[in-house]
């Protein structure tokens, strides 16, 4: 068996911007992905968010801020709100994608999500890593 991994509470932020947008592309190109036989909508909404949720932090590394282990988008957005970024209203938007976090994972905790929805997750997004591209460039 592989050795048990628990991240320390008040570690640093690990990572560059470069990696976390790395890995931002990576969930990005996941949820784009065909659903496969057997998978759910819920599933690929997942990695929506958790590309928006790698982009925003990829921007904290950038200006050296420092972020709270969170998959709330809403915190992640406010607390860049409140050091000064500027943040465009498809951002704010998209902190609904924080609910495929953890509510769409589980059965029976949600409404099945339909195509449309998961298109609309995929074009929140990818607006969040578009945006921070933008954001860390200029």
């Amino acid at each position: 068996m592989g050795a048990k991994f628990t991240m320390p509470k008040n570690r640093p932020n690990p990572g560059s911007p470069q990696d976390w947008m790395a890995r931002a592309h990576s969930d990005l190109a996941i949820a784009n992905a065909p659903l496969p036989d057997g998978a759910y909508y819920e599933d690929l909404c997942f990695h929506a968010h958790q590309a928006a949720e790698k982009a925003l932090k990829a921007v904290y590394r950038h200006y050296g801020y420092i972020f709270r282990r969170t998959h709330d988008l809403d915190e992640l957005v406010t607390g860049l709100k409140l050091k000064g970024v500027q943040i465009p209203a498809i951002l704010e938007e998209a902190t609904g994608l924080s609910n495929f976090a953890w509510e769409a994972r589980y059965p029976g905790l949600y409404e099945p999500v339909l195509e449309e929805e998961f298109r609309e997750a995929f074009h929140l997004a990818r607006s969040v890593v578009t945006w921070a591209e933008k954001e860390m460039a200029g």
